[in-house]
């Protein structure tokens, strides 16, 4: 019956309008995947997400308008149609992605085609859903229908997508769960208008279901075992423990004596030469100091930093700013971590805080002596911001009068651009002295640090007093000297508005990853 005025809604009505509600929730978790995968695998995650909402929305137009040219004979069985292929192509994206990123070289390519392919289903799904209801709704109310529901459906998602999916399932799975939860549009609207299809038609169609759903669910039963293979065929080593968190994927592998820890697929350390970096990292800084009490670490939640820092009996308290509670609680817990940083966040002198490290530094009241920033490469703009003018700024604020801090400065021979821009980023703060220096680490390379400074230190007159494996007074004489490829080049200021740390770091890092 075609709609005159407002009707009760019958069973079919009903069915519809859940099928729309479905619709949102699966068009925003398919772009919010695809765009997180690829933020995953190749940084930049503005650049990604702007790629992918860009594209995927156009696809969307064309969807909509290729929707014209099906006609209302077969209305029903082609939109039935469609949310099997949707849900077959959304619930494969993730796996597909993943695939491509291990056995091809086109994972960017691979991202858009599945952006456009599930844009246009996505695009083809609300006109022909507005259609169906048309004999059961007036114009208005179906207007009103589809769009209220299509974006409640997408709020419930964005809400779902970073506090219930990626904790508990990942990318991976989520990917070929919410096909399965597309397929339920084809499933309720099969069975409420089943008694009216021809005999054939539904059969083909109950077919083309059984099997999708068939081969979705079966690919979720074995999806841990198909992550197994994938991480197996990415890393040379066997893998003793990978988890994906809300905000990075931690992958651990094992060689005879060689553990090394992965974050998003980046190498972090290797237990094989890891106090090089360390030790360099740590003990030039403290022995610069004219007294060390109370530290900050700004990352490290490996507890490794700390490992060395309770070597000075005079340090009373270190404070332990990591934002993945997944990664302080595998120093403290798993035992080939445990073992390597010698269960040093059980330690009474750590307190372990896991916030951002922007954030706990703005908030902050407490004023130390020394701030060592082990914080993972700026390959993305979360990560850029703690690279910044603005941030380098809170890090002075938080020292005492007599106070200094180190980073992590990425490697000045891959990066080379990237390594001075975060030099003249941190001489525009204000900072008394700022002196780089590098180390040869084996498992990375050369590798940079930076030192900040409220008052001027004698770089050249430190005395170690603790038990090293790498350092010595002789060594650290060299630390200071840039060899002519490694020098400085002209580089601008790096902003949280304007993230040149980003720029020139995925620069700098393409032809080497």
């Amino acid at each position: 019956m075609a709609a005159s005025g407002s009707v009760v809604p019958r069973k079919e009505a009903r069915v519809l309008i859940f099928s729309i509600f479905i619709a949102g929730v699966c068009s925003i978790i398919y772009e919010l995947l695809i765009a997180t995968t690829s933020s995953y695998f190749l940084g930049d995650s503005i650049t990604q997400f702007s790629i992918t909402i860009g594209v995927y929305m156009a696809a969307m137009g064309v969807g909509s308008y290729l929707s014209r040219f099906f006609t209302d004979k077969k209305l029903l069985e082609n939109f039935i149609l469609i949310e099997l292929m949707l849900g077959v192509t959304g619930g494969l994206c993730v796996p597909l992605l993943y695939a491509s990123f291990a056995y091809t070289g086109y994972f960017q390519l691979s991202s858009l085609v599945m952006t456009v392919a599930i844009g246009v289903f996505i695009g083809l799904e609300i006109p022909l859903l507005s259609r169906l209801m048309k004999d059961y709704y007036t114009l208005k109310d179906n207007i009103s229908n589809v769009m209220s529901l299509d974006y409640s459906g997408a709020l419930l998602a964005t809400l779902a997508f970073p506090f219930i999916l990626l904790p508990l399932m990942g990318t991976f799975k989520s990917s070929i769960f919410f096909g399965l939860v597309n397929m339920s549009i084809a499933v309720v609207i099969l069975w409420c208008f089943a008694p009216g299809m021809g005999k054939s038609r539904l059969r083909i169609l109950q077919a083309y279901l059984a099997l999708s759903v068939l081969f979705l669910a079966t690919l979720f039963m074995f999806s841990n075992v198909l992550l197994k293979e994938w991480s197996n065929s990415l890393y040379t080593d066997r893998i003793i423990y990978t988890k994906e968190t809300p905000y990075q994927k931690i992958v651990m592998t094992k060689y005879k004596n060689d553990f090394r820890l992965f974050l998003n697929g980046n190498l972090q350390f290797s237990s094989i030469d890891e106090y090089r970096y360390h030790e360099a990292l740590v003990h030039v800084p403290v022995n610069l100091a004219d007294s060390v009490e109370k530290v900050l670490i700004l990352g490290g939640g490996d507890g490794l930093v700390v490992r060395e820092l309770l070597k000075y009996p005079l340090i009373s308290s270190i404070d332990l700013v990591d934002l993945d509670p997944v990664m302080s609680k595998l120093g403290k817990e798993h035992p080939y971590l445990r073992a390597l940083n010698k269960s040093s966040l059980h330690n009474k002198k750590v307190s372990i805080k896991n916030q951002d490290a922007f954030v706990y530094l703005n908030n902050s009241s407490h004023r130390y002596d020394l701030i060592i920033i082990d914080l993972p490469d700026p390959n993305n703009t979360a990560l850029a911001r703690l690279y910044s003018k603005e941030f380098y700024r809170l890090v002075k604020n938080s020292l005492n009068s007599q106070g200094l801090f180190v980073t992590q400065a990425t490697s000045p021979f891959f990066a080379k651009e990237a390594f001075w821009t975060m030099f003249e980023t941190i001489k525009s703060t204000g900072f008394v002295q700022v002196a780089p220096y590098h180390v040869n680490v084996p498992s990375f390379g050369e590798w940079g640090f930076i030192i900040g400074s409220r008052e001027k230190r004698d770089i050249n007159n430190i005395s170690l007093n603790i038990e090293t494996r790498y350092l010595s007074e002789k060594t650290l004489s060299r630390l200071w000297q840039f060899e002519k490829d490694l020098s400085y080049v002209g580089v601008q200021v790096s902003t949280i508005d304007n993230p040149k740390i980003l720029e020139a770091y995925l620069k700098g890092w393409v032809y080497w990853n």
